[in-house]
């Protein structure tokens, strides 16, 4: 009896440092099995372009409304809605028959005017003579010499009425002020117009401009000659260049913002006023910036986080700074240096110091000695 209680301790000691060796496996499978899964990338170093976005409108850079300075009725329209025309083409006439018989009946009242005050200066030379000798009273002499100015004034107003006839007939006569195409026309011939009656809308839309508003902290950054890009609705995933050429003098007090105008080609004609347009200035390039890719970035309470992998495959938190976005990729500014390795999917319900099983975009398991390995060899496992 003596000999079988030692060994019955014995196998009971036994049995009990099993039970622990396999309860302590059991909780490493477990703990293992209950890792989240995460991917990773590497933080990198890039150059990139500060940039000021702002959104803004095509406008024409010249564009006029042509209206009638004289009334009469319409005879002749030389052109349609959408024709190119040339500065000083004739677009429309207005009467200028009429025109030239009024002309012609000013021309001959001035004749006129001017045969009276020859005259008149005549018969006051010859009273004065006799006034002279004591023939002719003061009285007569004053008579004529008013008589005169009379006729004087009589010439000027024909040559006025003979200015007016002549600004009528060149006035009957609608040409374009500028080269462009009509955007507009607002009559028909035989319509009897009265002044200031609206008759074409012209635009130049070769070069075209854009027109946008920048906040003003931004607005030192704006100079003339800075280069712009542009892109528009109707032309997905194409960028037009353009160059600033206007900067207002003075910031808008109710909006604090800064209007700009840049300018761009149109030969082709495809772009037109009215476009929304998306504008981007590149004001300033910086060297080795430290990036991670948009998706390891989480918005917390405490502002922008991400999850950095430390060894043993856990996870510690770092709050960052954010600054210029770039192809997928944003700057950060924080605890955080070239090679670290940063979560980028599975990092939704992560915890400080919480354990990860990083898996390749397959879906595998990475050898966690490759995770804590230089960024070279964990690249290469990341990628799958």
């Amino acid at each position: 009896m003596s000999l079988k209680v030692p060994l019955i301790r014995v196998g009971a000691v036994a049995a009990c440092l099993f039970g622990l060796a396999c309860s302590d496996e059991t909780a490493k499978s477990t703990q293992s099995m209950e890792a989240p899964p995460v991917m990773v990338e590497p933080v990198m170093v890039r150059d990139v372009v500060d940039r000021i976005t702002a959104t803004g409108q095509l406008v024409a850079k010249a564009e006029a409304t042509i209206a009638a300075q004289i009334p009469g009725q319409v005879t002749t329209i030389s052109v349609e809605e959408g024709d190119a025309v040339f500065a000083g083409q004739i677009l429309l006439e207005i009467d200028p028959q009429r025109r030239e018989l009024e002309l012609v009946s000013a021309e001959a009242q001035l004749n006129e005017a001017s045969a009276q005050a020859v005259e008149a200066w005549r018969a006051m030379d010859r009273i004065q003579n006799l006034n002279r000798r004591d023939a002719a009273s003061q009285a007569r002499l004053d008579e004529a010499r008013t008589a005169l100015k009379l006729a004087h004034s009589r010439k000027s107003a024909s040559e006025a009425r003979l200015g007016l006839a002549r600004r009528a007939l060149s006035d009957a006569s609608v040409s374009a002020p500028f080269s462009g195409l009509v955007a507009r026309r607002n009559v028909s011939v035989g319509e009897y117009l009265s002044v200031g009656l609206p008759l074409f809308e012209i635009v130049t839309l070769d070069p075209i401009e854009t027109e946008f508003s920048v906040a003003e902290v931004d607005s030192g950054l704006v100079l003339l000659g800075q280069d712009v890009e542009l892109s528009l609705a109707p032309f997905p995933g194409e960028r037009f260049a353009a160059t600033v050429t206007m900067v207002s003098p003075t910031i808008d007090p109710r909006t604090r913002t800064l209007r700009v105008k840049a300018e761009l080609p149109n030969g082709n004609g495809r772009l037109r006023p009215g476009l929304f347009a998306h504008i981007e200035l590149g004001v300033a390039e910086r060297s080795d910036v430290i990036m991670v890719p948009e998706e390891a970035l989480l918005q917390r309470a405490s502002g922008s986080v991400l999850f950095r992998i430390r060894s043993e495959n856990r996870v510690e938190q770092v709050l960052v700074e954010t600054g210029v976005y770039s192809e997928g990729w944003v700057e950060v500014r924080g605890d955080l240096y070239p090679g670290d390795r940063v979560v980028v999917r599975g990092q939704g319900n992560l915890l400080d110091g919480g354990a990860v099983s990083v898996r390749n975009r397959d879906g595998r398991p990475v050898d966690p000695n490759r995770v804590a390995a230089p960024v070279s060899s964990l690249a290469s496992g990341v990628d799958g």
